[in-house]
């Protein structure tokens, strides 16, 4: 395992499942790292884990990633407070919605602001930092970003469209030593639902599709090349292309 030894790191949607095992994989490779996301209580909580198991210093940061003040204040406040900014995992995501035509406003907006909107304006924050640092950037994307989703049109879109942006500021800044890599993954056992509510955990066994664990796992294996970029990593549940897409 490479290290990150003092490195910091700074990961949206710590509060469950992906963003709270990428915290523990960070952490465990010697990384600061900063969490962020809504439910202020349940990231004290995982903040006091990561210590506990990791004696890892955390910075808790309660924040919605829809508005783009939560980005400068986090990225302001985790340089402020452990001096710099190395690593950013931009994991943050819904994807509860159907079809186009019985799709709400409420649901296309939630989904286009926090996957979409949340991942530029914490690019844009982060990017002078990782820049300085010569730093790395990961994006949490999906198998929907690579193949049609008919039942959920607007979700994939949303990941379509932030695998393009992070292919596309790989290539505006990797002449500056900046590292982007995207994780796909297929489905993952965690709070994270299905288009009818259902969340994951709830819907398959354990073992049956990937873990967060593993997810976090990618992320880390990203998050400390040195010298090199771990562009794209796809984990798909074994089964995936058996199916009919």
């Amino acid at each position: 395992m490479t290290t990150l030894d003092g490195a910091t790191a700074l990961v949206t949607g710590a509060s469950s499942g992906i963003g709270e095992a990428t915290a523990h994989a960070l952490a465990e490779r010697g990384a600061n790292v900063a969490l962020l996301a809504r439910r202020e209580e349940r990231l004290e909580s995982i903040a006091a884990a990561l210590e506990d198991a990791h004696d890892a210093p955390t910075l808790v940061l309660p924040g919605d990633v829809r508005d783009r003040a939560t980005s400068e204040t986090a990225v302001e406040s985790a340089v402020d407070r452990f001096g710099g900014l190395d690593v950013v995992v931009s994991n943050a995501g819904v994807g509860r919605g159907s079809d186009v035509a019985s799709m709400t406003d409420e649901e296309y907006f939630a989904m286009q602001e926090t996957n979409v909107d949340g991942t530029f304006f914490l690019t844009r924050e982060a990017l002078p930092h990782l820049v300085e640092s010569r730093g790395t950037l990961v994006v949490v994307g999906s198998f929907a970003g690579q193949y049609p989703r008919s039942f959920n049109p607007v979700y994939a879109a949303t990941k379509w469209w932030v695998r393009g942006f992070a292919h596309s500021v790989a290539a505006q800044v990797g002449d500056e030593g900046v590292a982007v890599s995207v994780v796909n993954p297929s489905e993952v056992r965690t709070e994270f639902g299905d288009e009818d509510g259902e969340p994951f955990e709830e819907r398959f066994e354990p073992g049956a599709v990937t873990e967060p664990e593993e997810v976090a796992e990618a992320i880390g294996f990203a998050a400390s090349r040195e010298g090199s970029t771990a562009q794209e990593i796809d984990l798909f549940r074994r089964d995936k292309f058996a199916e009919t897409l």
